[in-house]
């Protein structure tokens, strides 16, 4: 099943500056930043805490916007927001960083990136799932992982008990909702055995084989999708991100920018009509294993599916991930930790010398066993 081609996405017209993820502390004046294990507010310097207060943004909510309004280029002002972005000149990340920052180390390849002068259009947040996992926790967590990994080299083990520094980064996803029907066409098959007979050795032998009846079927499925999440980077390899799911989003938080408070976020790089293409892929194989099951019988065939799909709505959305980078003999490699579970997932090294060195043994063990067998 294909999908149509759609319109480019919304630039809108110029916006206000971007609002800064940095909250003075009201008793010593040093920056907040957001603290999972608490949930608050706290100042490293003199310890204050803050609760974030409601204010204006959970009036409205996690509420979903107008996909066809969107692709039409008529989104609301009050939905698009401008961000000071770098591009990491070589993973391509867009990084958003605070107005003081001109030089860092990019969060998801250690490259130094210095920062842009340039601005960032694009789609508010809707909502942000905070992170529940503080770095300490994370770090706790990478490290039993790499404690876990076979033939890593020794400086694997090593970095992992120094503790160097994680970085918190919020990872831009869309999510889609969407209402579907669906037509389709098919046969539904039905087991059946008979028996057949065939000589073997000069004898009869009597055995049953499987035969599948075949008879036409078509009816309708209906389902209504509900937050189908696509990765809006491109910074972090797929299959990283989607072994850090799932993700319980009925934890997620109307978008308040004292979540960010001490951490990073990611703009998108994967454009609204792009997301949507995935999101639709996703729909047709949960839609043809519903088919599937309303076709019942013990085999399926499925000649032709026609899906019809309205009430498009979609929201931006900020899940927390925490991110160590580290060169290797020349290489990158990442490793991820989902903010809200704690799940662990990277990239490793091998050491040729503990390969080799079990090589090694290996076969001093298989010419033991030899020998021992030849003697007896």
């Amino acid at each position: 099943m294909t999908t149509p081609p759609l319109p480019p996405a919304s630039q809108g017209s110029p916006a206000t500056p971007d609002e800064s993820h940095r909250f003075p502390c009201e008793q010593c004046g040093s920056d907040y930043r957001y603290d999972p294990k608490n949930q608050t507010l706290t100042c490293d310097h003199c310890g204050h805490t803050d609760q974030i207060n409601d204010g204006p943004w959970r009036a409205t909510g996690l509420r979903e916007l107008d996909f066809d309004t969107a692709i039409a280029q008529q989104l609301p002002e009050a939905e698009i927001e401008v961000t000071r972005i770098s591009a990491c000149p070589n993973c391509a990340a867009q990084v958003e960083f605070d107005p003081n920052t001109h030089a860092k180390e990019c969060p998801f390849c250690a490259s130094p990136v210095v920062v842009d002068t340039g601005e960032n259009r694009h789609i508010k947040p809707k909502g942000v799932l905070p992170f529940g996992v503080d770095e300490r926790s994370a770090h706790k967590d990478m490290s039993a992982w790499l404690g876990k990994l076979w033939f890593a080299p020794n400086g694997l083990k090593e970095y992992a008990r120094k503790g160097r520094k994680m970085q918190g980064i919020y990872v831009p996803y869309w999510t889609f909702d969407a209402d579907t029907k669906s037509s389709y066409s098919g046969q539904r098959g039905t087991v059946y055995y008979v028996t057949e007979t065939r000589m073997v050795d000069g004898k009869s032998e009597s055995h049953q084989v499987a035969k599948v009846r075949w008879s036409p079927a078509s009816g309708r499925v209906q389902r209504w999708f509900d937050d189908v999440l696509v990765l809006a980077s491109k910074s972090l390899p797929k299959r990283y991100t989607e072994a850090l799911e799932p993700w319980d989003l009925s934890a997620m938080e109307p978008y308040q920018p004292q979540y960010l408070a001490g951490f990073r976020a990611e703009a998108y790089a994967v454009e609204l009509q792009d997301g949507y293409t995935e999101a639709r892929d996703k729909m047709d194989r949960v839609i043809e294993r519903d088919v599937r099951f309303d076709i019942g019988g013990d085999r399926q065939r499925i000649h032709d599916i026609n899906t019809s799909v309205s009430e498009v709505t979609f929201k931006h959305v900020l899940l927390p991930v925490w991110l160590a980078a580290y060169k290797y003999r020349g290489k990158t490699y990442r490793f991820v930790v989902n903010g809200q579970s704690g799940r662990v997932q990277g990239e490793r090294p091998y050491s040729a010398w503990k390969i080799a060195g079990a090589v090694v043994v290996g076969l001093i063990i298989a010419a033991g066993i030899g020998y021992l067998a030849a003697q007896q």
